[in-house]
């Protein structure tokens, strides 16, 4: 039971590399090389697990708290009908909404591991 927990800080980040590796995959099938940029998302929560760092832990669990609650905006906004979508958008929406909760709960673990001091 303590190797468990003693590794459950590491899953928000092996989450965000995850969905770094899948969106790299997905568009390199694609586009080729212009997918390599992609990886450089990665290189943060690489990081975070080589050495961690308090202040840059803290900062992405607020960047991405930020971005994944104007993405959850988004779907109130489809959910009461505010705004009017195109059907590409609301495929985009519908595709997206597990990865956008997921990165939701991720990233307030993230905030929740710099505040606690886990590293």
């Amino acid at each position: 039971m303590n190797t468990i927990s003693k590794y459950t800080k590491f899953i928000p980040y092996l989450y965000f590399i995850s969905i770094v590796a899948y969106w790299f995959t997905v568009i390199n099938k694609s586009e080729g090389i212009s997918a390599y940029p992609i990886l450089l998302f990665g290189i943060p929560f690489l990081w975070q697990l080589i050495r961690p760092n308090k202040n840059l832990n803290f900062s992405l669990g607020i960047v991405f708290v930020c971005l994944s609650s104007y993405l959850i905006l988004a779907y109130l906004f489809n959910l009461l009908n505010i705004m009017s979508w195109s059907e590409s958008a609301k495929q985009l929406l519908f595709y997206g909404g597990a990865l956008v909760f997921g990165n939701f709960i991720m990233s307030l673990w993230i905030i929740r591991n710099s505040i606690k001091k886990v590293f």
